[in-house]
């Protein structure tokens, strides 16, 4: 392994560590709102959060740079207003692994929220406990292995994002490369054997991620079961 290479393990870790940290207070936000309520339009909802999980990766990137790009509504206005330019830069890479990522953590978010007894949120509100301290005080705690198994799903799919990526970033070396984008390069060059270093450091983080994710949903079941 060169120092190329660990540079770019260290900024697609890095990347994946900011774009869910990035997401996760909306995506807790909204994953409580969907397991505590009911409202028009909430199929529409569910419906646009779970798109990035369906769509070729590909098509999302395509959506995100027509609105993250100059003549988009949000890059338009960064760039008019602050002279900031996101697109084939390395600052838009963990926003769009948070996109890739919101799906997923969203979905589980909300499975570990709908699993909870509404009936001690209940009993804390009838304490005087206003919605914020319940869910600080109540939901939050009591969700914490699930959601902490969401979070590193939503991790290990950031580590391994490419189609989205390489359409709003790039794939300019020591810029915007990850993980991914750098075992295709090694690919297309015919350097097999870089391919598969990169591979398996790739495979020991997603190991690592969902094993440790499998850990905490198996807790959060027996816990769950136990009289």
């Amino acid at each position: 392994m060169t120092a190329a290479d660990w540079n770019l393990i260290g900024f697609t870790v890095v990347a994946a560590l900011a774009g869910t940290l990035l997401m996760l207070p909306f995506g807790l936000a909204l994953a409580w709102w969907l397991a505590r309520r009911e409202w028009r339009g909430k199929v529409l909802v569910e419906t646009l959060i779970t798109l990035p999980l369906v769509l070729p990766p590909v098509a999302t990137g395509l959506i995100l740079l027509r609105v993250l790009g100059r003549r988009g509504p949000v890059g338009g206005f960064l760039h008019r207003h602050f002279d900031l330019d996101l697109v084939f830069t390395g600052r838009v890479v963990p926003f769009v692994l948070a996109v890739m990522a919101f799906p997923l953590f969203v979905r589980s978010a909300r499975v570990a929220f709908e699993e909870l007894d509404p009936r001690l949120e209940a009993i804390a509100r009838t304490l005087g406990a206003g919605e914020w301290r319940v869910f600080r005080t109540i939901s939050l705690p009591l969700a914490a292995r699930g959601l902490a198994a969401g979070w590193l799903l939503a991790f290990a799919r950031a580590l391994g994002e490419f189609g989205a990526t390489i359409m709003v970033a790039g794939n300019i070396p020591g810029r915007t490369t990850t993980l991914s984008l750098a075992i295709y390069d090694a690919v297309q060059l015919g350097d097999d054997g870089r391919a598969f270093r990169l591979l398996g450091v790739s495979v020991a983080l997603a190991l690592g991620a969902v094993g440790v994710s499998e850990w905490l949903g198996r807790r959060r079941h027996r816990s769950r079961s136990a009289p």
